[in-house]
């Protein structure tokens, strides 16, 4: 059986230079890297009284990894917005909680711009946020705009079906 249901001509797998990351149902602009969507469950071990030889293993707590977004400076004040709500700047230690949190979703797209995968990422919020990269007059760079997040965990949208290839 083909790997592919719908288009069975198909046999390579999705690229990964094709996505989009959307928050408050917009497209982020500019978004050039994002690290990978990693979950790790901890093994608790356990050790039955009746079997003393050896460990029994069972799930445990589950971690979700943050996620760095990494963009080209430009006008555009998305991140640092979002940053700033995790940042008070008026130095009374309060911080805004309205919007602190959000959630996103990262579509994987083919390369007829067609969404292929979609995750949801639940409730975000932005824990680095790195403004400017170092600057370098003997350098021949793009100046990169970074944020990482940490979240609660992430799903895949199921509702995404392989679309129809031309």
């Amino acid at each position: 059986m083909p790997p592919f249901s719908v288009n069975v001509h198909r046999f390579d797998p999705y690229k990964n230079f094709k996505f989009r990351v959307i928050l408050d149902g917009k497209a982020v602009p500019g978004v050039s890297k994002v690290s990978g969507l990693r979950r790790t469950t901890e093994v608790v071990l356990h050790r039955d009284g009746g079997l003393p030889s050896h460990f029994q293993k069972a799930p445990g707590l589950t971690r979700f990894e943050p996620i760095t977004l990494e963009r080209g400076i430009t006008h555009d004040t998305t991140f640092e917005d979002w940053a700033d709500l995790a940042f008070n700047q008026q130095g009374d230690a309060a911080m805004s909680l309205k919007n602190f949190r959000k959630d996103m979703l990262i579509d994987l797209l083919n390369q007829q711009g067609s969404v292929v995968l979609a995750f949801m990422v639940y409730r975000c919020w932005v824990a680095e946020y790195q403004a400017l990269p170092e600057l370098d007059a003997n350098g021949n760079a793009v100046a990169i705009e970074t944020i990482t997040l940490e979240h609660e965990g992430f799903e895949r949208d199921r509702g995404v079906a392989e679309p129809v290839e031309t």
